[in-house]
């Protein structure tokens, strides 16, 4: 692919108000829940945020975030050290602002974009709901034992 072609692809990508993001929300607010987006005065500016239940929830693209054994994370075959810095940039920027956020007292969630791929978010939305009422600290979906956009290995 051309530099021009990959530079307008690059320029493409959103880094809110995604399709995987909106999808969450409008599920969220299906639900019942309501929440506020990217609050600037929070960590990392989480996508959502329920202040009622002290809940931050990133939705995270497989490929940028790096989701542990998903199809989508996959490597680029052209700078391959470019990539592997960038990707671990992202990765401890992540860890560094969800350990922030749960030292002020929130609770957080991390939503990947394969588990909202699906048709049926039913299954996991179920499952976010119970953790927002459990008061439990961390979740991500879909959890590692599921094969939801994961590789099989």
């Amino acid at each position: 692919m051309d530099k021009q072609t990959r530079s307008r692809m690059m320029a493409g990508i959103r880094g809110k108000d995604t399709r995987p993001e909106i999808r969450l929300r409008k599920a969220l607010h299906g639900m019942g829940f309501r929440f506020r987006l990217h609050d600037r005065r929070l960590p990392g500016r989480p996508d959502i945020v329920l202040p009622k239940w002290k809940v931050a929830i990133e939705v995270h693209g497989c490929f940028w975030h790096r989701h542990d054994g998903c199809r989508y994370a996959t490597m680029p075959a052209t700078r391959q050290e470019f990539w592997k810095e960038k990707f671990a940039t992202n990765v401890a920027r992540d860890l560094r602002n969800r350990e922030k956020l749960q030292d002020a007292g929130w609770r957080t969630a991390v939503v990947w974009e394969c588990g909202l791929r699906t048709r049926d978010l039913q299954p996991m939305m179920t499952q976010l709901h119970q953790w927002i009422l459990s008061g439990s600290d961390h979740i991500e979906l879909p959890e590692p034992d599921t094969d939801q956009g994961l590789a099989s290995n």
